[in-house]
């Protein structure tokens, strides 16, 4: 079967589409940075490069798809102007991009299509024919006489995900199509971060604001490590901290904040005591699925990105102390966003930048599961 993927990114989201039978012939990504990338990964697909909202571009990626048998359309439209994580402005034009994907429907009329975004698409309201509309009403009225459409709001860690995830997805089939296309059940056993990463070894980050001789007093087995994670993966690289940040928390139990420690609380650099939520300078927790993976996931003081880490015992002042005091490394994101070991990326991708696709994008393993129930049929 024949997919379009618009707003594609680098392509989480197809990643184990093809292993499936399932052939992207057709994808449009606004940034060239991230269509070259996708360009390497998926070579076969005619990725369009360009603005959906450009007639030219829009009229380049129809062309495209009526030269194919599309069966499957599938839209991830941006959704920071719609997310909590975002400004939520009133009217963010962004909110409007899905019509574009409406209007392909229409133009390209496969037989399924999905919609990818956060729960806030359900409530979010843009100015259509000069009305303040809902965005499902909109879609209903565009599309229900030739769709039957689900609307669902679903946690990733229900379908195998290792990664609490709140998504909407919009499922629609086109009715004149015997087998309608419905969200897979959710799954009783939940994947825990211990079931995604807890293979891994020990990694020490990289301390960048001291002198290797004084790095290595802290971590005397950095090297060896290193190179160990690096025999794993070329993305398990370790995370690069300041020292003070190290050290706090080294002495921070798994699924605690550094904000509950007594002794080693977070500091600035002038020794003032950091204020901020006790969410933020927090290690998660192996027993559960990990918090979501935002797309500023580099910094410890971020919101619950720290990993869980392992008791080792008393330090030289008998305080206990944890592995692993850093971020999650790339390879480690990638893990927990379920996209494949194997996944081809270009290692002349930028880590932080992909850190920051990472955290935009849509669990492969999601995607697989949903793409299987048209199998299923």
């Amino acid at each position: 079967m024949n997919v379009v993927s618009l707003f594609a990114n680098i392509g989480i989201g197809e990643a184990y589409l093809k292993s499936l039978g399932f052939d992207v012939v057709v994808a449009n990504e606004l940034e060239p940075r991230r269509v070259d990338i996708y360009r390497q990964i998926y070579p076969n697909t005619n990725m369009i490069c360009g603005d959906i909202t450009d007639k030219k571009v829009y009229s380049s990626i129809r062309k495209a798809c009526e030269k194919q048998k599309i069966d499957v359309i599938m839209a991830t439209p941006p959704c920071q102007g719609m997310s909590t994580a975002g400004k939520q402005d009133e009217f963010d034009v962004r909110n409007e991009l899905f019509l574009y994907a409406v209007q392909l429907i229409k133009d390209v009329k496969p037989d399924y299509f999905i919609f990818e975004n956060v729960p806030g698409f359900m409530t979010t309201y843009i100015k259509y024919n000069e009305e303040k509309r809902l965005i499902p009403d909109v879609i209903k009225e565009l599309l229900r006489t030739t769709y039957s459409m689900s609307f669902n709001i679903i946690d990733t860690q229900d379908y195998g995900v290792p990664q609490s995830r709140s998504r909407m997805i919009l499922l629609g089939t086109r009715r004149r199509v015997a087998h309608k296309w419905n969200m897979p059940e959710s799954e009783p056993d939940v994947k825990t971060l211990e079931d995604a990463i807890g293979d891994l070894p020990i990694l020490d980050p990289f301390v960048y604001d001291v002198s290797e001789e004084e790095m290595l007093k802290v971590f005397p087995n950095y090297k060896k490590r290193e190179k160990a994670a690096l025999k794993i993966s070329p993305w398990h690289v370790p995370p690069h901290h300041i020292l003070r940040q190290v050290i706090t928390m080294q002495h921070t139990p798994t699924g605690c904040s550094a904000f509950d420690n007594e002794k080693y609380k977070p500091r600035k650099k002038n020794g003032e005591i950091v204020k901020g939520f006790h969410n933020t300078y927090s290690r998660q927790r192996w027993d559960v699925p990990a918090y979501t993976i935002a797309m500023s996931n580099n910094q410890i003081s971020t919101q619950n990105s720290v990993h869980p880490g392992r008791y080792l015992g008393k330090d030289a002042n008998g305080d206990d102390i944890y592995s692993d005091p850093r971020v999650f490394t790339v390879y480690e994101l990638m893990r927990i966003m379920s996209i494949p070991d194997d996944w081809p990326i270009p290692t002349t991708v930028s880590k932080q930048y992909l850190r920051h696709i990472i955290g935009e994008g849509v669990p492969s393993l999601l995607i697989r599961k949903i793409f299987e129930q048209i199998q299923n049929g």
